[in-house]
């Protein structure tokens, strides 16, 4: 494997082999498996999860790893090309990323949209602009259009719960905000869940429906998997019969790079807050699902977070599993 950046990169048949891998790996661990091997660890934007799950998951398989973060680590990283460097920042891209991924076998990237231009989002310009930079097997631990790790482990995660895949009712719901957030996860979400073969429904207000291209790109996963995606503003009607809740904000498209005209479409929006009412016709077990980091009472109320319908920690330690099977095909074969 010498990139982990799409899920759609990937048969389905390699997807189940992954995941078959990362349930071994949990029941039979392997700490000797990636002795000797160095997974670089360049974070242009902040991490929780990301960053403890992926070095968690190379000290147990006996490996390491290394961090290199703006924040911590460079006094001034640029970026723009045909720069003359007589400002503050002391480094450029391109000498940094093909000296930090010779350090490593592998690099992970992790670069947020720029929400300058949707085109370029949408293309993921500045994620291939970076990996084509290093010489090694890249994996995107989150860029302007794309999460593969976070969709691997909410795969998983549906599979230990027995949620199906056929006939299973997943909806992708915007929740409210006070910020205008990337697109990243809601677009590999729709992605997976159509991918996984789910009937997937996007719900979400006016405004803040998701890119053509993301929501082509999901209805051809759909096609090919048995699955189908829908979206729709009605609440009762993407719930009815719901198995899974999966709730993210997500920017205005009609407003990507006006963040006041963003701001006051949301203002409005604060009742989308996930609360048990929004079950009321989804089934009895239906589970509420989220990526993290999540605002209590402002996303999701208290009482679903820490109420049985959440699984948002299963999801979170599924992260390291997944990742773990990732870099043991990765760096082991």
């Amino acid at each position: 494997m010498l990139a982990f950046n799409d899920l759609a990169d990937f048969p389905h048949a390699e997807i189940g082999s992954l995941l078959k891998l990362a349930a071994r790996l949990e029941r039979e661990p392997e700490p000797r498996a990636l002795e000797g091997k160095v997974l670089s660890l360049l974070f242009l934007n902040p991490s929780l999860r990301t960053l403890a799950s992926f070095q968690a998951a190379m000290v147990r398989l006996g490996g390491g790893s290394f961090v290199i973060s703006p924040e911590m680590s460079i006094h001034g990283l640029e970026s723009r090309s045909g720069i003359v460097m007589d400002g503050v920042a002391a480094e450029h891209i391109r000498e940094a990323v093909p000296v930090i991924a010779s350090y490593g076998d592998a690099i992970g990237i992790r670069a947020f949209a720029e929400r300058l231009n949707l085109d370029d989002d949408l293309a993921d310009r500045r994620f291939a602009e970076l990996a084509a930079l290093a010489d090694k097997p890249t994996i995107n631990m989150e860029s302007a259009i794309n999460h593969p790790c976070q969709s691997l482990a909410d795969w998983k995660t549906m599979d230990e719960l027995a949620i199906p895949s056929t006939g299973g009712r997943f909806v992708l719901s915007w929740a409210y905000h006070p910020k205008a957030l990337p697109l990243a996860v809601p677009a590999a979400t729709v992605h997976m869940a159509a991918m996984r073969g789910m009937d997937v429904v996007v719900l979400r207000p006016p405004g803040f429906e998701l890119p053509d291209a993301v929501m082509d790109k999901a209805r051809a996963a759909a096609e090919a998997s048995g699955g189908r995606v829908s979206e729709t503003e009605d609440r009762r009607e993407a719930m009815e019969g719901a198995h899974v809740i999966y709730a993210k904000s997500w920017s205005s498209t009609r407003h990507y790079t006006d963040r006041l005209a963003d701001q006051a479409l949301r203002e409005e929006l604060t009742g989308w807050c996930v609360d048990e009412p929004w079950f009321d016709n989804a089934r009895e077990d239906c589970r509420f699902m989220h990526c993290l980091p999540v605002r209590r009472g402002v996303v999701v109320a208290d009482r679903i977070l820490d109420g049985p319908r959440s699984v948002v920690i299963r999801e979170a330690q599924n992260r390291m599993l997944v990742q773990m099977a990732v870099l043991y095909r990765m760096l082991k074969g």
